[in-house]
């Protein structure tokens, strides 16, 4: 009996320090790179994309929202600023909905953890909901469930807030230290000057550090979860529960991951571990979406700015997309 523990708990041991290795320097250098991108990109060029109307404003956002910060909540400040100076509604929502879905983070540990056709499906069906999520709610007139102090300007709701729990550390990307030369619109190009481009590249690594600093206990508890259930929950339990057998795993995991919010960047990691031990990729999908599309502290900050219907339309397409993703991976499988 003894040795079977200690089997397993070598077996444990082994997937949690591999996971950990792999994925915290997956999170590093996808941090760092995509750092650079978001330093070299303008604010006013993500204002005119996300204000832009028509379909390739849409996908146009989608893919933004796919290049922006890690924490969910910390979009809500920039939603805020869209939605006072009036940008395009179905465009906005539709990077409020990549955003939280497919940063790089997410998308690299899904080519990390399941593979390049894996992550292409989950990409184009994350971003095709969310385009035809804002398209809809634009047409059926969402707009008018904005909060008028928010297009007034009157709220103070957002990442900065101290109130703001699990966001008091969430800030938009930092401005560079130089005004007049540290730009990549500037004159003088990237980098062109030596203090800076120590400036910039210091910035920026501290930046992605900070953000590893803050999703490390998450990251940490996933991998540790899912190294446990590789190690010691029995095959056959999850086959019998979650398995692609089961009718009910995909609604179940659906459901309970919407409510139940749990980063990317944990649930992964998890999902792997369920994964080879028998839980269906329909299932797993719907789980990975559901928790990291609706974080609980999301939710709070989006009734600051948003009415009910709205708030109830936003869980509806992040439910939507989770069955959907199950059901397309289901068939594919």
């Amino acid at each position: 009996m003894n040795e079977e523990v200690l089997a397993k708990a070598g077996q444990a041991f082994d997937m949690f320090l591999f996971l950990a290795v792999e994925l915290t320097l997956l999170f590093l250098v996808i941090s760092f790179i995509i750092g650079v991108i978001l330093d070299c990109m303008p604010a006013k060029r993500i204002q005119k994309i996300l204000g832009s109307k028509g379909g390739k404003g849409y996908v146009s956002a989608g893919l933004l929202g796919a290049m922006t910060p890690f924490c969910s909540c910390s979009t809500i400040p920039m939603l805020a600023g869209l939605l006072k100076a009036r940008a395009g509604f179905g465009p906005t929502i539709t990077f409020l909905f990549t955003s939280p879905l497919m940063n790089p983070i997410i998308i690299g540990l899904f080519l990390a953890t399941f593979g390049f056709k894996v992550t292409a499906v989950y990409f184009v069906i994350a971003l095709a909901v969310s385009v035809i999520g804002g398209y809809v709610l634009e047409k059926l007139g969402f707009e008018r469930y904005v909060r008028e102090d928010v297009v007034h300007g009157k709220t103070s709701s957002g990442c900065g807030s101290k109130k703001a729990s699990g966001c008091s550390d969430s800030k938009p990307v930092q401005k560079p230290a130089y005004k007049e030369s540290s730009g990549c619109g500037a004159d003088t190009g990237c980098g062109s000057a030596k203090p800076v481009k120590d400036s910039r590249w210091t910035r920026i690594w501290a930046e992605t550090w900070r953000q590893f600093k803050k999703v490390f206990p998450a990251l940490m508890a996933g991998i540790g979860i899912g190294s446990f259930t590789y190690g010691f929950v029995p095959a056959d339990f999850i086959a019998q529960y979650a398995g692609p057998e089961n009718p009910l795993a995909i609604p179940f995991a659906a459901v309970i991951g919407v409510p139940l919010y749990i980063r990317a960047e944990a649930v992964i990691p998890l999902a792997s571990a369920l994964g080879a031990k028998g839980m269906g990729m329909g299932a797993l999908m719907a789980l990975i979406i559901g928790s990291a599309g609706a974080s609980l502290t999301e939710v709070i900050l989006l009734k600051s700015l948003f009415r009910n219907q709205m708030i109830a339309a936003f869980l509806a397409v992040i439910f939507s997309m989770a069955v959907t993703a199950a059901l397309v991976f289901t068939l594919i499988a």
